[in-house]
């Protein structure tokens, strides 16, 4: 293993972490794949992950425990570290790693926050969590790191992880947490959205949506004092936007007879697609649909924004270009084979 360091950009490269576990580079203007990486063991073949980029390092952490920090030119580790020695289940699940300030923060399948030093991987703190089950990402904020886990609601140091504070809820939280640059917001597993202040366990205000609506999990985003999220339901699916300051709702958009299963901020708009393969783009102020198309791949990945011409998603077959002028959807990378039950995938570009 080589210390690690800043590595230069190849931006002829994506990455894509493949559905069955398996991260490698693509070369968008030659059409190979140059490197793979792959879980020392696997107890199933899954992602259910994401990556992040820093500095050129890839840090991927694997459903085993695992995260490796990778040469994104090379695909060679610059270290790899395990997280807890159970190897019969899943250890990290839809985590993406979150990393400031020299710290790679992460919670997992085993009960547990972890804060690793990115230089080597190792443990500098970790903490026991209320839930076994954490399939969350944390949130860095104010030298802080929010985590949900069960019916409580954490405020750790991000340096020491000595905790600040704890809130139990009624029910079991179940969003992702996201910050405005003042407070911090979270969901419940059902109908309710707080507000939380960021230095106390002080509830500011709570939102309640549709009784019939739950499940907003990671479909959730701050941008310019505003709340906004996707909650699922078995008639009607919404996407809402909500005044951070106020709790007050600004305006919804209905999606009927589907369930939006994913969003994402880009240049002022929303975008996302249904589990019936509905592509869309909201206006980000009015709520407004502007673009909605069926496609005929269906999404299983983050949509990642190559430029103002495309974006690319991957599906259970292949890498998929979609073109907005046209609205074609070009295959870049196709899969040799295809999966049942895909859990998840994701793409990141080299940037």
């Amino acid at each position: 293993m080589t210390p690690l360091k800043k590595v230069a950009l190849d931006q002829a490269l994506v990455l894509i972490y493949d559905y069955d576990g398996s991260l490698f580079s693509f070369d968008l203007e030659s059409e190979q794949i140059g490197w793979t990486v792959k879980a020392t063991d696997a107890y199933t073949e899954m992602c259910a992950n994401a990556v992040t980029l820093l500095d050129g390092v890839v840090y991927v952490p694997f459903i085993n425990g695992e995260i490796f920090a990778i040469d994104n030119q090379t695909g060679k580790p610059f270290w790899k570290t395990r997280l807890g020695n159970i190897t019969d289940q899943i250890v990290l699940k839809d985590q993406i790693p979150v990393i400031n300030n020299g710290k790679l923060y992460i919670t997992s399948q085993n009960g547990n926050i972890y804060a690793l030093d990115t230089k080597d991987g190792s443990l500098i703190w970790n903490y026991k969590l209320d839930s076994a089950n954490n399939d969350i990402p944390v949130l860095f904020f104010d030298n802080k790191i929010f985590t949900q886990s069960g019916s409580n609601f954490y405020s750790f140091d991000a340096n020491t992880g000595k905790l600040i504070y704890q809130k139990t809820f009624e029910e079991p939280l179940h969003g992702k947490p996201v910050t405005d640059g003042e407070n911090v917001f979270v969901a419940n597993e059902k109908n309710v959205l707080f507000a939380l202040s960021a230095n106390k366990p002080d509830v500011l205000w709570e939102f309640k949506f549709d009784e019939n609506q739950n499940n907003v999990k990671e479909r959730i985003f701050c941008k310019d004092k505003k709340v906004y999220f996707a909650a699922q339901g078995p008639e009607v699916s919404s996407i809402y936007a909500v005044d951070s300051k106020a709790g007050t709702q600004i305006w919804k958009t209905d999606f009927k007879a589907d369930n939006v299963e994913y969003i994402v901020e880009e240049s002022d708009n929303i975008w996302g697609y249904t589990r019936k393969k509905k592509l869309f783009q909201i206006d980000i102020t009015n709520g407004e649909i502007a673009l909605e198309t069926k496609l005929t791949t269906n999404p299983i990945s983050n949509l990642e924004f190559a430029n103002d011409d495309f974006l690319f998603y991957y599906s259970d077959a292949a890498l998929i270009q979609f073109e907005f002028k046209t609205q074609d959807e070009n295959e870049v990378y196709l899969r040799t084979s295809i999966k049942d039950d895909v859990y998840s995938a994701y793409v990141k570009m080299i940037r």
